[in-house]
């Protein structure tokens, strides 16, 4: 049957397309590998580049840089215990992550996830020692909404600033880290204060009740949870509902986007939202689960190292996923550098940052390489 005739034929219900054979066939079937291996193998090779470079700085400092990653392993992912340690740096990290792959989704390049976690803490925290009277689970929602509503809020103006005045979202959205944390500074030091925290500002604690625990069996808290079951829903969202579908559109072309319709400023804003309350989910994790209570501690650098996942997880949800436990590893392993090799404990920033400007330089390989090209169809 000619496919032509079946097209144009009203009465048929079905469009019988012939069987590809042949050469056409087989590079068919070879296409999607092509770039399945390009976004595999350029990321690993810049890891590869920056674990040299790391190594590199290492022999300097007057370490042996195998024995450095042969630590690192063993500190992450050694024993049961090290990848639960590994596991408790990881749950924030995937959360501020998002905050940043959700709006690459757009177009946008967002780097607030520090503040956004700051103002989700500080949000948890005001719910949890205001309303004490709620049962605890009440309590833990109670204290995840506010946080979700602050980080949410925190973003979505940079969001704005973008859409509405042209303002450019890497400068506001990094100046909003440094207010956030201005904001916490003034806070825990002010109005906020619990008396008894005289060497270290902290607001009133949360009643133990409301504490967020561990899963059973381990000592990792349940925000590992939080971050996985958010990852899920993004990776849903954005890829298998029409919303997503809108967000691709946008970041593509938002002139073509406006062109046919879309409610381009409804969908920037409801996504920077929603980005910015999975770094603030985070915040509430941070205060719920391991601090008790806001305070300086609450700005640890999470929020910058979500960025360096979310550029190598390619903004997608799964990917960051995995790159934050691996990236979880690489965080817990600075005190075993410190002991064994005495490197200091921010030699894993420099590490972090080697593979930032890796990555980076990575995204400008994409289709440079004619292995990974199709070849021209005849």
């Amino acid at each position: 049957m000619n496919p032509l005739n079946a097209a144009t034929d009203e009465a048929a219900s079905v469009v019988v397309v012939p069987p590809v054979t042949g050469p056409v066939a087989r590079q068919w079937l070879r296409r999607p590998w092509r770039s399945l291996a390009e976004t595999v193998v350029i990321p690993a090779g810049a890891l590869l580049v920056a674990m040299a470079a790391f190594g590199i700085f290492c022999a300097i400092a007057g370490a042996n840089p195998f024995g450095v990653y042969s630590s690192i392993r063993k500190a992450a992912f050694g024993s049961w215990f090290s990848f639960q340690n590994t596991l408790v740096h990881a749950a924030p990290v995937m959360l501020c992550a998002l905050c940043t792959a959700i709006p690459l989704r757009l177009g946008m390049v967002i780097i607030g996830n520090e503040g956004a976690l700051v103002m989700g803490g500080l949000g948890a925290a005001i719910v949890g020692t205001h309303w004490t009277g709620l049962p605890p689970t009440m309590a833990l929602i109670a204290m995840a909404l506010g946080g979700m509503l602050f980080g949410g809020v925190w973003i979505m103006a940079c969001g704005a600033m973008k859409l509405y005045r042209g303002v450019n979202e890497v400068i506001s959205s990094l100046l909003m880290n440094y207010i956030a944390i201005a904001v916490l500074n003034h806070l825990v030091n002010g109005p906020m204060r619990d008396p008894s925290s005289l060497n270290k500002p902290s607001s009133y604690p949360i009643p133990d009740n409301n504490a967020l625990g561990n899963i059973p069996g381990t000592f990792v808290h349940w925000g590992l949870v939080y971050g996985v079951v958010a990852c899920l829903v993004v990776w849903f969202l954005m890829e298998r509902t029409t919303y997503g579908f809108q967000v691709r559109i946008i970041g593509g072309n938002i002139r073509a986007a406006r062109i046919v319709g879309l409610p381009v400023g409804l969908i920037t804003l409801s996504a920077t939202l929603l980005a910015g309350a999975c770094a603030g989910l985070a915040g509430m994790v941070e205060v719920a689960a391991v601090q008790g209570r806001a305070n300086e501690s609450l700005a640890a650098g999470y929020g910058y190292a979500g960025i360096l996942v979310a550029f190598v997880g390619r903004a997608n949800a799964l990917g960051v996923l995995l790159v934050s436990i691996l990236l979880g590893g690489i965080l817990a392993s600075g005190g075993i550098l410190q002991r064994e090799h005495h490197l200091s404990d921010a030699s894993v920033l420099v590490f972090q940052g080697i593979v930032f400007v890796a990555i980076l330089y990575s995204d400008s390989l994409y289709g440079r390489f004619k292995i990974f090209q199709e070849r021209a169809q005849a």
